[in-house]
């Protein structure tokens, strides 16, 4: 063993730095340095952002000011890529260093900076993370203190995220801006916002008002007879947006197409193949069979919604959902078969493709980038980045057919399956468990794939449906330990299960002081988590 590796491996079993996920480099050193009133924070060129979000996280919980000070003994800086030494820390590296009487935090981009601001806080005691609301604590001798180590760390993979459905039941935007919080936390930087499906539409557009009059409601979930309703205002997604970017996370938004269009086709059958047929906004789960038409108007609309999508959201990309779309309309509609002929197509089934690459086009001169997902037997046009859910192989084919991929296999990644056949374990999709382990054994590139494969997964990601989880508790619940398992997987290369448990005992003390209540994790005895 080499000495850094011992070293991290000696520093990963004190509680005090048993960090989530974990850091590319750990080296405990002697003592401590106290935070109190008196503790000035100076922030060089760039570093304001990091410097404010600390503030604005730790003061409400501990009363500390951490006033502006150029002679502060926290410092935050930007620096070059690299120090004499040092391995390039890339846009999203930074090295802590904790000394008795000082600490520096210093990154090449301010999102570095922003990943050792979450650092810190896990770092200090877990009451320094108390849920908002909470009267402060006031310093006394002692109380905020932070272990003395150095810590080097950067990511694995660039994208690591979370899928946040808002469709199926919709969330209020502050538990949204909660979410945001836990993702951060984690050093997870997408929310994956999944604003539109067969089940409500939740995002406003100008130009369509009934999208979310009509489609942001339906009458019943799968029989159980109570109205659900919701849909965002264009400034609180605005606020949300700019709330996430404050904290490195970036918000992308999907807008279903050509299929799970339901709750668009109930407010404006016209866009669909049978216009004269009124529908409703879909009450049951799974795949509808009601998908866009693809006669002109349609493409203007789908231009017309993306035009706002992006005025809303400035990332770089936008999801189109782009799976599961049945064909049957499209094989006995008139219109469709006239598409067919004119754009000289092999037959209706080409239709997803087109329509996939024209809203591709849009987006492209929109300045954005389209993602998909591709899973049941879906082969996405050549811009589009792939979201394999299906099969990991699924995302190896697409990689060496030239896309960038993200993997989601939902075997690994989707924490609504439950997460123990317990008898008192919640509802969640049917098809098996998905505990603690299944999550952190998932590899997003793993060592067996052609280095042209590897080299094009740009990360991973958790998905939350809600098709059975309703409201903030369920979801939390569902996502946490899991969560923090694919946050650990997605941000280090180091695979140690072990450790791993090591680290999350002491990380449940964070997430109960921010109310997170999750499942418990496996018991402690090695033999017990040895499957």
């Amino acid at each position: 063993m080499t000495d850094a590796l011992a070293a991290a491996a000696a520093a990963s079993l004190r509680p005090d730095l048993a960090l989530v996920p974990r850091p590319d480099s750990v080296i405990a050193l002697p003592g401590r340095f106290t935070v109190d009133h008196r503790t000035g924070l100076r922030a060089g060129p760039g570093a304001e952002a990091a410097a404010g979000l600390l503030r604005e996280l730790l003061t409400p919980a501990t009363g500390l000011p951490l006033a502006p000070d150029p002679d502060g003994r926290i410092a935050f800086l930007l620096t070059g890529d690299t120090a004499p030494g040092e391995d390039p820390l890339g846009p999203e590296g930074y090295v802590l260093t904790i000394r008795p009487d000082s600490v520096l935090l210093r990154a090449a981009r301010p999102e570095g900076l922003l990943h050792g601001v979450q650092t810190l806080r896990q770092l200090l005691p877990p009451e320094a993370l108390a849920a908002g609301g909470a009267q402060p604590r006031r310093p006394a001798a002692g109380r905020w203190m932070l272990p003395c180590v150095r810590i080097t760390d950067r990511p694995r993979f660039a994208w690591r995220g979370a899928l946040l459905d808002v469709a199926r039941h919709f969330q209020p935007v502050a538990y949204v801006r909660r979410f945001v919080d836990l993702l951060a936390l984690h050093k997870l930087n997408v929310l994956h916002l999944h604003l539109t499906d067969d089940q409500g539409w939740r995002m406003p557009v100008a130009a369509y008002p009934r999208l979310t009059e009509i489609g942001g409601r339906r009458a019943e979930s799968a029989g159980d007879g109570i109205p659900h309703e919701g849909a965002y205002t264009r400034a609180e997604l605005a606020g949300l947006v700019a709330y996430a970017a404050r904290r490195g996370v970036s918000v992308v938004p999907e807008i279903e197409m050509p299929g799970h269009a339901r709750a668009a086709l109930a407010a404006y059958p016209e866009l669909g193949n049978r216009p004269g047929v009124r529908l409703d906004t879909w009450t049951r789960w799974g795949v509808c069979e009601n998908v866009f038409g693809v006669h002109d108007a349609v493409l203007d609309f789908c231009r017309g919604v993306l035009d706002e999508v992006a005025d809303l959201f400035p990332g770089p990309y936008v999801h189109l959902g782009g799976d599961e779309c049945p064909r049957a309309e499209w094989e006995s509609s008139p219109a469709a078969r006239a598409r067919v002929a004119t754009e000289g197509l092999a037959g209706p089934g080409a239709l997803h493709g087109w329509f996939l690459g024209e809203a591709a086009k849009h987006l492209a001169s929109l300045g954005r980038r389209p993602l998909g997902w591709t899973g049941t037997g879906t082969e996405l046009p050549a811009p589009f980045t792939a979201l394999a859910w299906l099969d990991a192989e699924h995302g190896r084919a697409a990689a060496l057919r030239g896309h960038d991929v993200i993997m989601t296999p939902y075997r690994s990644t989707y924490l609504d399956y439950p997460q123990s056949a317990d008898p008192g374990e919640p509802r969640g999709q049917d098809g098996g468990v998905l505990d603690l382990r299944g999550v952190y054994d998932n590899d997003p590139a793993p060592a067996h794939w052609e280095p042209e494969a590897a080299r094009r997964v740009l990360g991973t990601q958790a998905q939350l449906w809600t098709e059975y989880a309703r409201t903030p508790a369920e979801l939390e619940y569902l996502a946490f330990p899991r969560l923090c398992a694919l946050a650990d997987t997605a941000w280090s290369a180091h695979r140690d299960w072990p450790d791993f448990l090591r680290r999350q005992r002491h990380h449940q003390t964070r997430l109960a002081a921010l109310g997170v209540r999750g499942r418990s994790l496996p018991s402690p005895h090695p033999e017990r988590n040895a499957a």
